[in-house]
C-alpha cells in the first residue's frame, strides 16, 4: 500500500496505457494536483486527444525512451509484463505502480471518499451520485466506469474533500481502495473464473465492507449483501424497495417515454419526490442508493431532486445512439444474465414493435458457467443475434462456442463478424423496432455499423 507521503518527492509521472478509460480519471486527478504527466499507448483515441488538450505529452507506441525523466511509472492491468517501458522502468529501479494500487492511493487523499460496489449497477449508481453532488455545488473528484455527460467523461478532479469512486470486485481490485463510506448495491455470481464460488464472492465483499471507516450503505433486500456485512461494527444504513429499509421508494409511477417518478422515503417520512429520466426498476434502486450516499456527505434533501433530474444515463447504459428508417439503435453494457434480464424486460415494456438483442458473449468461463441463465435472459427479446465469444484474457479451455448458446434460444442466429450482423439485422428489422447491442466488449462498434447501414 502506498503511504500518503509516497509522491511528496516526485514530480513527473509516466502512464503506460494512458488512453484507457480507467487511466484517464487518474491522469486528470494527478494532473490537477500539479504533477507533470507523460504517457504512451498503442492507438490514438478520444481520450488521448483530451489528454493532449490538457498539455500532456502522449506518444503512440511503447519505447523505453518514453520513461526517461520519470519519477514513477503507472501502468494499466492490460499491460503485459514484457512491455518494453515496464521492463525499462524496473531495470532503472523506478517505482512501478499498477492502476488499482494508484487508485487506492488517491482514495486515501480524501476525507469523504464514497466507494460504490456491486455485481450490477455500480457505474450507473456512481454516475448518479456524482451528478447529484456536482449539481449541488459539492465539486467532487470522481472515478466512474462509464462516461457521464455532465462532466464530459468518466472522471473529474474536484476541489472539495469528497470523492466518488466506482469499486470493481474483479480479481479483488476493490481491496486496494480506502472508502470512508462503502455502498454495496447487490452481490451475484460473476467472475467465477477467479472467485470459484458465490461464497468466495461474498467473503471478498465482506473484506471490502470492512475497509469502510465511517459508514456502510447496503441493499437490505439482497440476502447475499446482508450476509457480506454480518459481524461488522461499522454503522449500517439500508436501502431497497421494502419499507423495512432505512431508505426506499414509494408511490412509483412509470413516465413516458422513458423514466419514473417516486417518493424517496426515510424511515416512513417522505424526503422529496424524485423524477428519474432513465429506464427500469433497477435504476430506481440505484437512485435510492445514490441519494442515501449523497445525504451522508452533506447534500440536503431539497437538493436531491434537482440534482438527479438531469441524469439521463451513463455511457453504454441503455444509450440511444440514433434512429434510421424508423429503427431505434441503442447500446448497453449488460454482459451478465441478471443485467440482460433487467435491460431486456425494460426494453420490452416500451412501445416498440419488436426488440432485437444483439449480444456479444464475453469470456469463455462466464459463458460456460452461466449458459442456461444467458439463454433464459436473452429469450426475453423477440429476436436474438450473436457474435462469437470475446475471449479477452482467456483461452477457450471450456470448449464453449456461441453456437452452444444459440442452440438453447429458439430462432437465435450468430455470425463471426459485426459486418455480417449489421447486414442481417438491418436487412430484417422493421419500422418501429428497437435494436440494442449488449455486452462489455466492443459490440458497440456493431451498433455504429448499423447506423451507417
Amino acid at each position: 500500500m502506498l503511504d500518503s507521503a509516497f509522491f511528496d518527492d516526485k514530480k513527473k509521472l509516466h502512464f503506460i496505457g494512458i488512453g484507457g478509460s480507467g487511466m484517464y480519471p487518474i491522469v486528470q486527478i494527478m494532473h490537477g494536483r500539479g504533477f507533470q504527466i507523460t504517457g504512451s499507448d498503442n492507438n490514438e483515441g478520444d481520450t488521448i486527444e483530451r489528454e493532449r488538450d490538457m498539455g500532456i505529452a502522449v506518444r503512440i507506441g511503447h519505447d523505453p525512451r518514453n520513461i526517461v525523466g520519470a519519477d514513477a511509472v503507472i501502468y494499466s492491468a492490460a499491460i503485459m509484463r514484457d512491455n518494453p517501458e515496464l521492463v525499462a522502468a524496473r531495470e532503472a529501479g523506478l517505482p512501478v505502480i499498477e492502476r488499482s494500487e494508484m487508485l487506492g492511493y488517491i482514495t486515501r487523499q480524501f476525507d469523504d471518499c464514497v466507494c460504490v460496489c456491486g455485481t450490477h449497477g455500480k457505474t450507473s449508481a456512481t454516475a448518479m451520485l456524482t451528478q447529484i453532488l456536482v449539481e449541488s455545488g459539492v465539486d467532487p473528484t470522481a472515478v466512474i466506469g462509464g462516461k457521464l455527460p455532465l462532466i464530459g467523461g468518466n472522471g473529474r478532479a474536484g476541489a472539495s474533500s469528497v470523492m466518488t469512486c466506482e469499486a470493481c470486485e474483479f480479481v479483488d481490485t476493490f481491496l486496494h481502495l480506502s472508502p470512508d463510506i462503502a455502498v454495496i448495491l447487490n452481490i451475484d455470481c460473476d467472475h467465477l473464473d477467479y472467485f470459484g464460488t458465490l461464497d468466495n464472492i461474498i467473503k471478498s465483499f465482506h473484506k471490502f465492507a470492512a475497509l469502510a471507516t465511517r459508514s456502510l450503505i447496503v441493499n437490505g433486500d439482497d440476502p447475499n449483501t446482508m450476509k457480506a456485512v454480518q459481524g461488522l461494527m461499522t454503522p449500517l444504513t439500508t436501502f431497497g424497495f421494502s419499507d423495512r429499509n432505512d431508505y426506499y421508494p414509494a408511490c412509483i409511477e412509470t413516465l413516458s417515454p422513458i423514466g419514473s417518478r417516486f417518493d424517496l422515503m426515510h424511515r416512513g417520512r417522505k424526503l422529496c419526490a424524485i423524477t428519474l429520466n432513465v429506464l427500469g426498476r433497477h435504476n430506481i434502486l440505484n437512485a435510492v442508493a445514490a441519494c442515501a450516499a449523497a445525504l451522508q456527505v452533506g447534500v440536503t434533501p431539497d437538493q436531491l431532486a434537482p440534482g438527479i433530474a438531469g441524469f439521463t444515463g451513463a455511457g453504454r447504459r441503455f444509450e440511444v445512439l440514433g434512429k434510421v428508417r424508423g429503427i431505434t439503435i441503442a447500446d448497453d453494457y449488460a454482459h451478465h444474465p441478471a443485467e440482460l434480464t433487467v435491460t431486456l424486460e425494460a426494453a420490452k415494456a416500451l412501445n416498440f414493435r419488436q426488440v432485437w438483442a444483439v449480444f456479444q458473449p464475453f469470456t469463455y468461463s462466464r459463458t460456460a458457467m452461466l449458459l442456461d441463465d444467458f439463454a433464459s435472459a436473452l429469450s426475453i427479446a423477440d429476436h436474438v443475434v450473436m457474435s462469437e465469444i470475446m475471449g479477452a484474457r482467456e483461452h477457450n479451455t471450456y470448449n464453449i462456442y456461441t453456437k452452444d448458446l444459440a442452440d438453447k434460444i429458439p430462432g437465435a442466429v450468430w455470425f463471426e463478424g459485426f459486418g455480417e450482423i449489421a447486414d442481417y439485422v438491418m436487412g430484417n428489422a422493421q419500422d418501429g423496432d428497437l435494436v440494442i447491442t449488449l455486452g462489455c466488449g466492443d459490440v458497440y462498434k456493431c451498433a455504429k455499423m448499423m447506423l451507417d447501414r
